[in-house]
């Protein structure tokens, strides 16, 4: 049976109220939480990015069953691999082994604040070298690693869940799917694409979990819903090669600038309608997401959302 996830978005909440959501959350009952990783919001009107492995800790401790999964870190400029893996087992144990580490290649967004963006080709080579740090770190070896991109003269953790971590990865195409097949224990895709799901199968990953997202605007206004998901989540069209390359929020405003609100509410469905809303989740189930995680848009939202999705939604998402 599938399971259902709820967004802790940092770009668009405090941290304080992205836990309290977490708890909420759980309450309504949703299967499992996962908490974006940003340095920068995608545009100014969002107006957040907490830094998400201390919401992750505190959620962790203030949850009792409700999975948690980072959604996705980038573990090739801005952390390290080792402290990666280091943040990834305490969260676990905080969590009492209920984290999963999701990564990915990252954006320029977020990394370039370290340092220059790397190239595609030079990025995926970080990732397959970060993931063949993180992997042995937290199956309880010493690591001792001297690479093209990273050094790790020792390293090993002294607080980690016996039975490890189960990492997640971001796919998008071969070379990715045949990495998380070699590292990952579950796939994150960002489109209902059965076919990465297949080249995942190909590369080991048959049985494992996947993850999709899908962003909604849940309110009793339509309209105000439609301006809300085009206010600020107008960049999410503009595709993964555009938002991994576009270094701040100025860029996504001058890039998004033509995008329309019609636009917009093609991708997320805006209002009240609970069919509309169950479709588009759906879609992620049909392509064969085991695992979807929803996006409420709008920080103001996610009060009435939560008592929709515990009423409504889940329930017809659990029927269907």
């Amino acid at each position: 049976m599938a399971e259902f996830g709820y967004t802790l978005m940092g770009e668009q909440s405090a941290p304080t109220a992205l836990v309290d959501d977490a708890v909420r959350a759980e309450s309504a009952g949703f299967d499992f939480a996962v908490c974006s990783d940003h340095y920068y919001p995608w545009l100014a009107e969002q107006g957040h990015a907490p830094y998400a492995w201390a919401v992750l800790g505190a959620a962790a401790y203030a949850t009792s069953r409700i999975g948690l999964m980072s959604f996705v870190t980038c573990p090739i400029r801005r952390y390290h691999p080792a402290v990666v893996a280091q943040k990834a087992a305490t969260v676990a144990l905080l969590s009492g082994g209920r984290f999963t580490l999701g990564l990915g290649a990252g954006e320029n967004l977020n990394e370039h604040v370290v340092g220059a963006w790397p190239h595609v080709n030079q990025r995926h080579s970080m990732l397959e070298e970060a993931l063949a740090i993180i992997a042995p770190l937290l199956r309880g070896d010493t690591v001792h690693h001297d690479g093209a991109h990273f050094q790790v003269p020792e390293a090993r953790l002294w607080d980690r869940p016996a039975d490890g971590v189960p990492v997640a990865l971001a796919v998008s195409g071969p070379s990715s799917c045949e990495l998380a097949g070699r590292y990952a224990d579950a796939v994150v895709v960002t489109e209902p694409k059965p076919q990465l799901f297949d080249l995942y199968d190909n590369a080991g990953g048959r049985g494992k979990p996947r993850y999709g997202q899908v962003p909604v605007c849940y309110g009793p206004d339509e309209a105000q819903c439609r301006k809300i998901a085009h206010d600020q989540f107008r960049w999410s069209g503009l595709g993964w090669p555009v938002n991994a390359e576009l270094p701040d929020h100025t860029s996504f405003a001058a890039a998004s600038a033509s995008v329309t609100e019609d636009e917009v509410a093609q991708a997320i469905t805006c209002g009240p309608d609970l069919e509309r809303h169950v479709q588009a989740v759906r879609k992620y189930l049909d392509a064969g997401c085991s695992h979807v995680a929803l996006v409420q848009v709008g920080a103001q939202g996610q009060e009435a959302f939560l008592d929709f999705a515990e009423r409504e939604l889940l329930p017809a998402l659990r029927g269907s």
